[in-house]
């Protein structure tokens, strides 16, 4: 099996995961969820709704259909131009993301001191940076 190969499954399964974890908090399921939200001092910087959670779900479903479009595991009715386009432009967004918005989220955040702040260091920033490494290789090796 090809690297380009294994990091197309392993970026599929990634975004499979996080949209199924979108779904299970969309049936009302609350564990963790807390956690994804940034705060300040002990409140919820924003409330997501059920209909933001919907959206974020096939977003990232869609991300894992185009990743695997790109790396030639699915047939879409896009070019194949079109698909390595898309997915450099993911691993932009996802490199973004991971840079943060200097104040409550990415590697230059300002607030560390609660609990969402302390995953995103230890996990949500660098699995964003991951799947940008990820998706650039998918997209640059289509």
């Amino acid at each position: 099996m090809a690297l380009s190969t294994l990091v197309a499954w392993v970026l599929i399964a990634v975004f499979a995961s996080l949209s199924l974890i979108h779904i299970y908090w969309l049936f009302g399921r609350r564990a963790g969820q807390r956690a994804a939200i940034p705060e300040i001092d002990g409140k919820p910087v924003f409330q997501p709704s059920t209909l933001s959670t919907l959206v974020v779900a096939m977003g990232l479903a869609l991300c894992a259909v185009v990743i695997a479009g790109t790396a030639g595991m699915l047939a879409l009715p896009l070019s194949q131009t079109i698909l390595a386009w898309l997915t450099r432009g993911l691993a932009v967004v996802l490199l973004l993301r991971a840079i943060g918005d200097f104040r409550l989220v990415g590697f230059f955040k300002r607030i560390h001191h609660t609990c969402f702040a302390r995953l995103d260091t230890a996990v949500y920033s660098p699995l964003c940076l991951a799947l940008a490494i990820g998706s650039a290789i998918i997209g640059f090796t289509a």
